[in-house]
């Protein structure tokens, strides 16, 4: 499997930022971390084998992103605010500068957004604020409202709110999106939700997929069994829906 690293200071996050590429055609893949988690995790816990074939039969580019979320949701030195305003930062590195890359790279269209658990909060916050740029997105036992507490999972934004919290957190600006522009440029994208009918997350997913329901956007909601929030879970998640 073709593997390329590439490392760059970073101007929207001020430091230097790492990722990986796997294969060298395809439709692209933006590929985001795992809570807290690395840009070579998935390559460690062996996630990327469940598509291993498609990379290397040129079906598939994947392109593995660190995160900041130490520095932003999960730095609990800093408030709400600050760790929404690290956040928005990621997004601007991501938009602004992986993209261009991506772009540089290969020329498909045919763009997609995919994580697990917390980079499932990205890839699909991601693809809907920017729905123009997205064709597809595959959110993997995510949470998509980050202030949404169940269980041992807390608040990530520490009781904060504001509108910039309301703006990124998808089950959140769902409810009220108006705008026909956006709602058919979502309209267009395949959007695919998966988790375990244990994971704590599941109410925020049915949740989610309601809101999409009452706009006529039409997704996918698969539900498997058990908890499934593990990296083996999620290496057969991607073979089936990538």
């Amino acid at each position: 499997m073709h593997r390329e690293y590439h490392k760059w200071y970073s101007e929207h996050l001020n430091k230097e930022m790492e990722l990986l590429i796997f294969g060298l055609s395809g439709k692209p893949v933006l590929l985001f971390p795992t809570r807290c988690a690395r840009f070579f995790d998935y390559e460690n816990w062996q996630v990327l084998d469940g598509i291993r074939d498609k990379i290397d039969q040129g079906l598939l580019q994947v392109y593995c992103v660190d995160s900041v979320d130490k520095e932003s949701f999960y730095n609990d030195d800093i408030p709400g605010e600050e760790r929404l305003k690290r956040h928005l930062q990621y997004e601007n590195y991501i938009i602004r500068e992986v993209l261009p890359l991506i772009r540089l790279k290969n020329h498909d269209p045919f763009l997609i957004s995919a994580g697990c658990s917390m980079g499932a909060y990205h890839a699909v916050n991601a693809a809907f604020k920017h729905p123009h740029i997205f064709s597809k997105v595959l959110g993997m036992s995510g949470r998509y409202d980050l202030t949404y507490a169940p269980g041992h999972f807390n608040d990530l934004l520490n009781t904060h709110w504001s509108e910039d919290v309301y703006f990124n957190m998808p089950s959140q600006y769902l409810s009220n999106l108006a705008d026909m522009s956006v709602i058919e440029q979502i309209r267009r994208m395949e959007i695919i939700l998966v988790l375990g009918k244990d994971d704590l997350f599941l109410s925020n997913n049915l949740l989610l997929s309601k809101l999409l329901q009452e706009r006529n956007i039409q997704h996918q909601l698969h539900l498997w069994e058990d908890e499934a929030h593990k990296p083996w879970y999620w290496k057969l998640m991607l073979n089936e829906y990538l």
